[in-house]
């Protein structure tokens, strides 16, 4: 029983952003239509490390798609030349149980994480909307403005990071790929109020966007709240906001509305729904061009599974990766 087995530069070389936009904005519709399987994450903490593992199974049914993925975040890890976030996702033949692929997930779940922004993007940001504001110069910065630019015509770019050496890397970055109209702000309220789009991607456990900074008419993707406590929005800017969840069981757990949902200050009625609902065509995004659109995104096993799934057939049509007697019949 061979298993097909993809490293991370493997993985990178049959990667396409476009591609994986395609394949987040079908997962999501495929949900919309309530044909998956996802139960909510499981989580482990290594509370003296800071750090945490998480388990996600996922299957597509009408798709006949299944795996999971197996992945960290470890915020400390920066300082010691490792990633925050690794990944590895196992495919599995849905017919038999038996693995089809393990592959490393950490290009996926970021190239998945940008799509993600993209797909709500499309459908919950004004069509005019041109200046992106990128809270969080991080590792996940380039798949977000890589994947926004996609769906939304972009002329301006904004960066706020606590440490400005961060927004200098990811601006000389953007310069160096022929990105020109890169602003760098020192304070986080200029770039909201100059942003029409907004991606947060901070480890934060407390607001760091407040009300009063985002205009009428933006789209904010809150990206950075995946684990219970974590929050970058003031709560009155979701109180104020049409609030748009990847998933509503998982986003009440550990997602940007957690912390308020908790506290009693937001309540899930007043969540107006998943944003595979939206693609699927059975709510509308948005309906104003004054609106505030929040996307609370915790990240889906369905997109990493569907990603991973198409990974392994374009590696099998090109005969990379190397296989593995893994399991003795």
């Amino acid at each position: 029983m061979e298993v097909l087995i993809l490293n991370g530069n493997e993985v990178q070389g049959l990667l396409s952003m476009e591609e994986v936009i395609e394949y987040v904005e079908k997962a999501f519709k495929e949900k919309g239509e309530n044909r998956v399987q996802m139960p909510p994450k499981i989580y482990l903490y290594f509370e003296r490390y800071k750090g945490d593992l998480r388990a996600m199974p996922a299957y597509l049914n009408s798709l006949d798609i299944a795996g999971i993925k197996i992945v960290n975040s470890h915020p400390n890890n920066k300082g010691k030349g490792l990633p925050t976030v690794m990944a590895v996702i196992e495919l599995v033949d849905p017919k038999s149980g038996s693995p089809l692929a393990i592959m490393d997930g950490t290009l996926i779940t970021s190239f998945r994480t940008g799509a993600s922004s993209a797909v709500a993007t499309k459908y919950l940001a004004n069509e005019e909307a041109h200046i992106l504001g990128i809270v969080g110069a991080g590792a996940q910065a380039l798949p977000q403005i890589s994947a926004i630019s996609k769906v939304r015509k972009i002329e301006e770019i904004r960066i706020f990071d606590i440490d400005r050496r961060a927004s200098d890397g990811l601006a000389l970055q953007l310069k160096e790929s022929g990105i020109d109209s890169v602003i760098i702000d020192e304070d986080l309220r200029i770039l909201a109020e100059n942003s029409d789009i907004i991606s947060t991607l901070t480890p934060s456990r407390e607001p760091i966007l407040f009300d009063g900074w985002v205009k009428e008419g933006t789209h904010v993707n809150a990206i950075g709240a995946d684990a219970p406590g974590k929050q970058e929005l003031d709560p009155n800017i979701l109180k104020k906001s049409k609030i748009i969840v990847d998933d509503l069981e998982q986003t009440v757990h550990s997602g940007e509305i957690n912390v308020p949902i908790s506290q009693g200050i937001l309540l899930k009625e007043e969540i107006y729904g998943e944003l595979g609902e939206i693609v699927a065509g059975k709510k509308l995004g948005r309906t104003s061009k004054s609106e505030i659109t929040v996307f609370d995104s915790t990240g889906l096993a369905i997109l990493d599974v569907i990603t991973a799934y198409y990974i392994y057939r374009k590696a099998v049509e090109k005969g990379i990766g190397k296989t593995l007697q893994l399991i003795i019949p």
